[in-house]
């Protein structure tokens, strides 16, 4: 119906298998109203036995060449999608690869098999798994109440910048690993670290949480084994930055309007 955008998300089970997760996404054309939105998502994730899945994968697995469609990685969608549908197809990718990399059992070798929804069971020793979760911090740093620092990853995609973020290391605290993430990556101490929120990141199974923090000291320098360039910003001069999905915008957003 006029004003109504619809966006059909579809998942390659196959191949999210091989940890590339494909998915097909339509916007019906001249609809623009993102607050009215529909969506689907299909996903293979039950145990059921290969030939069943390779048969469910194959109905959804077909060349998109219909007027308005495209296909994409999921990564691809991040600024495509509404949150809520992101999230789910997220999810999904996650499921499907936790499931291709639990066949066998870390213990013994023998076969895993489901025991409940978002658990395994080996079939010899009775070993439990379940999805693991990588977490990870991403922190916007301010200076006084007009400067943020944005950096290039050299992993983005695209041309724009973000926040310093990174993994946690095992024996640390999230704020052990922001302090030293900011100084490997720019050189800079901080202060005054406060959480934000957090979000999923199915890259392949990871949790960014959100912090800000208060300049504290250093000179910027960049570590460029990981950062293409970086600096900082004013309010008035920003560069490109993340789409509205993402933790890093909602950051930056929160930022800009004195909410941090």
């Amino acid at each position: 119906r006029p004003g109504l955008r619809r966006i059909q998300v579809y998942l390659d089970a196959r191949e999210g298998e091989r940890g590339t997760g494909r998915w097909r996404v339509t916007q019906a054309p001249g609809c623009t109203d993102a607050h009215h939105t529909r969506a689907r998502t299909q996903a293979v994730t039950d145990a059921a036995p290969r030939a069943r899945r390779a048969r469910e994968a194959s109905a959804i697995d077909a060349p998109v060449v219909a007027p308005g469609w495209c296909m994409m990685g999921l990564r691809e969608t991040f600024d495509v999608l509404p949150a809520p549908v992101y999230n789910m197809a997220g999810k999904a990718r996650e499921i499907l690869y936790w499931d291709a990399t639990t066949r066998y059992c870390g213990v013994c070798g023998a076969p895993m098999e489901l025991h409940t929804d978002i658990s395994k069971r080996c079939t010899n020793c009775g070993k439990e798994v379940w999805p693991p979760l990588a977490v990870a911090i991403i922190v916007a740093v301010h200076r006084g109440d007009d400067e943020i620092l944005l950096v290039q990853s050299n992993k983005f995609r695209g041309d724009y910048l973000g926040l310093v973020a990174g993994f946690v290391e095992t024996g640390e605290t999230l704020e052990e690993c922001l302090r030293r993430e900011v100084m490997e990556e720019t050189h800079i101490r901080v202060k005054n670290i406060r959480y934000f929120a957090s979000q999923p990141w199915p890259y392949p199974n990871g949790l960014m949480v959100g912090f800000s923090a208060e300049y504290d000291g250093g000179e910027l320098r960049l570590q460029r084994s990981e950062l293409n360039k970086g600096g900082w910003y004013r309010r008035g001069a920003l560069p490109a930055i993340p789409g509205e999905v993402s933790l890093a915008r909602r950051l930056i957003d929160a930022w800009l309007e004195n909410r941090l």
